[in-house]
């Protein structure tokens, strides 16, 4: 099964191929930061993390509950302060998007599901989700692909990690109506933060221990913009000697591999959360709880391999709530 979440493919982004074995927890356009200090001290435990949670749309919600049953299982020492920004639920407000930021400023680690973006223009170019970005400053989107053993996929063997620039190029926001029937869109691309996400990608590459950085670009077509894009890539790369770099077009590189959001899945208790619990494994980590994160990881990985629980997209009949269950019961034969 190759696990991914939150998986966007883009016009402008680096893709680091890794080392087999090298494997790390998912993210969910993932998130660090979290909840104001009111809230946190209303809910903070002695010795506990608080963590902003925005369960977000779809099935969002029901991925959040099975990280909260599996972590309440694992005796995790996190609170979650909970938070609800939905645009497509009438849950968006200015207030509300304050009270968000305030959190995750507070306590600096979030898990977010899917905001969704709304396709109707309702005065306002910019999502709440891509205002969350730029206020905290969000530039790098990073996602993990990997294959986990005990289910065959079309694509088998996947180790890569994308890492997208979320903050400018298509998510500028800027567009305006210059003649009645003409819309003209504008694609901003500078130089400060190309060179910026590049050397992201190439430091994760290095810390990683990766081999190769690809970016992908739509400069034969967009020459200046994502022509400016490429060349700050090549001038990053050359400061990396130990590393390949490699280009590939947009076209080339989605015919390559594709993702779904399983948007059908919502409310029917059938999602699976794999990528959500592997994600909330990867943000212990980062918490340095070292011990839970690869407690959550195993379990997560053993329902796969053993293939008793499988849930509607992995050709099973099995609930979200049975996956949940079957992970809980690995983590209690942890080590046994």
């Amino acid at each position: 099964m190759a696990a991914l979440s939150g998986v966007r493919w883009l016009t402008r982004a680096l893709v680091s191929a890794g080392n087999p074995g090298a494997w790390r927890g998912l993210s969910t356009s993932a998130a660090a930061h979290a909840a104001s200090r009111s809230q946190a001290e209303d809910v903070r435990v002695e010795g506990s993390f608080p963590v902003t949670m925005l369960p977000g749309d779809g099935v969002g919600p029901e991925l959040m509950h099975a990280v909260k049953e599996v972590f309440k299982a694992a005796a995790v020492p996190v609170e979650f302060q909970e938070h609800h920004l939905s645009e497509v639920q009438n849950m968006a407000s200015e207030e509300k998007l304050e009270q968000v930021l305030s959190s995750m400023k507070e306590n600096k680690v979030a898990i977010i599901g899917k905001i969704h973006t709304p396709m109707e223009y309702k005065g306002e170019l910019a999502s709440y989700d891509m205002r969350l970005r730029r206020k905290l400053d969000l530039f790098a989107n990073v996602v993990h692909v990997k294959s986990l053993p005990g289910y065959m996929t079309r694509h088998n063997n996947l180790d890569l990690v994308i890492i997208r620039e979320q903050t400018e190029g298509e998510y500028s926001s800027l567009e305006h109506e210059s003649a009645r029937g003409v819309i003209e869109c504008l694609k901003i691309v500078t130089r400060a933060k190309s060179q910026r996400i590049a050397k992201f990608a190439f430091d994760y590459a290095t810390k990683k221990g990766r081999g190769k950085v690809t970016a992908v670009h739509k400069a034969n077509i967009m020459k200046l913009g994502d022509g400016l894009f490429l060349q700050c890539c090549e001038e990053v790369a050359e400061l990396y000697p130990k590393i390949k770099f490699e280009t590939m077009i947009i076209d080339n590189c989605c015919m390559q591999g594709a993702r779904h959001p399983f948007a059908q899945a919502v409310g029917r208790n059938i999602a699976n959360p794999t990528a959500m619990l592997l994600s909330a494994s990867n943000m212990l980590r980062h918490l340095n709880l070292e011990y839970h994160s690869s407690m959550i990881a195993d379990a997560v990985k053993k329902v796969i391999k053993v293939g008793k629980v499988r849930t509607r997209d992995m050709g099973g009949y099995s609930t979200t709530t049975d996956f949940i269950k079957s992970v809980i019961g690995h983590l209690q034969t942890k080590g046994s």
